[in-house]
């Protein structure tokens, strides 16, 4: 938390010396009372006051006197707010792996559909591309708004040899450039989405691909699909197909995004929702005074309830 005039926090020392005198207070008050030999006539002259509630007023009154502090420094805080505008580039593997039947139909046809879905919930001033990810990856869609021709793009891709990671970053990096810029010829906000759910077979290193990503201020959210148990036919054999999670996460942290798991179609959707919150949102600083003001009131109010309630005679 930042705050507009930072200077005016000295208030907030009075408070550790309020404490140090309410405490010199209780002291010296125990060592200096009467002492009555009759409690009886001493409870009917002068009612005894509960100690929790008197500590519990004079806490909520330096809590009240903390609010008002921060509040009189009048603070910032961070407000999620929807972005205007943004590239949004969907990365998603293609490579034979993808035909693996742990996720039905297969795991390329999950994928479709959860990625259309996806599409379809981003904001309309969003410009959307599609990158297949194979041995070769390639922009099977240039950014654009246009819903249709995302999902047509989406729909019309198919099982290629291979998997390059790094490549495929690259390639969605080329993909934001080709997006265009706004008024004042400055480009969109850009995020990855980088679907897989194999290891690296092929071309330049993941980790020197989200290095790049990260000097372009780009995120990579990754999503490791498919589950431990997956395997496809190749030739007559059969081969494991595991999702490599840690390769992905390790892009994903490196270029400020984050990683998620799935291991069906369910998991899939709730992944892409997570996802589209973080992207179509942008925090933004916003002053709370009034916020901190109210914070004092409500403290200040309690505080007073509780004064009042140590002079009462409850029956």
């Amino acid at each position: 938390m930042s705050f507009e005039n930072p200077e005016r926090l000295w208030v907030l020392a009075l408070v550790p010396l309020l404490v140090l005198g309410y405490v010199v207070v209780v002291l010296r008050k125990k060592r200096t009372g009467m002492r009555y030999t009759n409690t009886t006539i001493l409870s009917r002259v002068m009612p005894r006051q509960s100690q929790w509630r008197r500590h519990l007023a004079v806490a909520l009154s330096l809590l009240s006197l903390v609010a008002l502090g921060f509040a009189w420094a009048r603070p910032n805080g961070i407000d999620m707010v929807p972005r205007e505008r943004a590239t949004v580039v969907l990365v998603i593997d293609i490579s034979q792996s993808m035909a693996a039947t742990d996720v039905q139909p297969s795991r390329l046809e999950a994928a479709k559909t959860a990625a259309i879905a996806f599409v379809k919930q981003l904001p309309a001033r969003y410009n959307l591309s599609v990158v297949g990810l194979s041995g070769s990856p390639s922009v099977r869609l240039p950014p654009t708004t246009d819903r249709v021709q995302a999902q047509q793009a989406i729909n019309s891709l198919s099982l290629q040899d291979s998997t390059a990671i790094g490549e495929g970053i690259y390639t969605a990096l080329a993909a934001l450039q080709m997006a265009p810029k706004g008024t004042d010829d400055s480009p969109a906000p850009g995020a990855i989405i980088l679907l897989s759910d194999g290891h690296n077979t092929a071309g330049r290193a993941p980790a020197q691909a989200a290095a790049e990503a990260r000097k372009a201020t780009t995120p990579v959210y990754t999503i490791a699909y498919g589950s431990q148990n997956g395997y496809v036919d190749l030739d007559g054999k059969r081969e494991p197909v595991p999702p490599d999670a840690e390769l992905l996460k390790s892009v994903a942290e490196a270029t400020g995004g984050r990683s998620y798991t799935a291991e069906d179609a369910g998991q899939l959707d709730r992944v892409y929702e997570n996802i589209g919150s973080e992207v179509g949102q942008v925090p933004v600083e916003k002053e709370i005074t009034a916020l901190w003001a109210g914070y004092g009131l409500a403290f200040a109010v309690v505080a007073a309830l509780a004064a009042v309630s140590l002079g009462a005679r409850w029956p």
